[in-house]
């Protein structure tokens, strides 16, 4: 199972200008195979899809906020455990949103690097 890591890349500023998003995570994912990124394209990503990830972008940000306050009140023999869970956590908050970790960093990757996609994210994430 791949697992979010909370701390090893950030998300881009750019992909929602919205400060409490800029620190979400992105999953340490593989690369993707080349059909992988082919089905990531905008105009490939249904509404359905955009709507999980703002959803999950949402839960990801809270539960990393969560667990940044746990570590930095850990003793040092209990911080590994408790990025696990926190790994765990930010994992089953997208899967439970109906998307695989995978997916969810394409969407995310194709936010950073596209605004009309950037755009519909924020727009979900706002009306909630």
């Amino acid at each position: 199972m791949q697992v979010l890591r909370i701390w090893a890349r950030p998300l881009a500023a750019a992909v929602l200008s919205a400060a409490w998003i800029a620190s979400v995570p992105l999953a340490n994912a593989q690369t993707p195979a080349p059909n992988a990124q082919t089905q990531a394209q905008p105009s490939n990503i249904p509404d359905q899809k955009l709507d999980a990830a703002a959803a999950a972008v949402e839960q990801v940000s809270t539960i990393k906020q969560s667990y940044q306050e746990k570590l930095t009140s850990a003793p040092p023999g209990e911080k590994e455990r408790i990025t696990g869970e926190a790994n765990d956590a930010m994992a089953r908050a997208v899967t439970d949103q109906g998307l695989s970790v995978e997916e969810y960093n394409l969407i995310i990757k194709v936010a950073q690097n596209d605004p009309q996609i950037r755009q519909k994210i924020l727009q979900r994430v706002k009306t909630k």
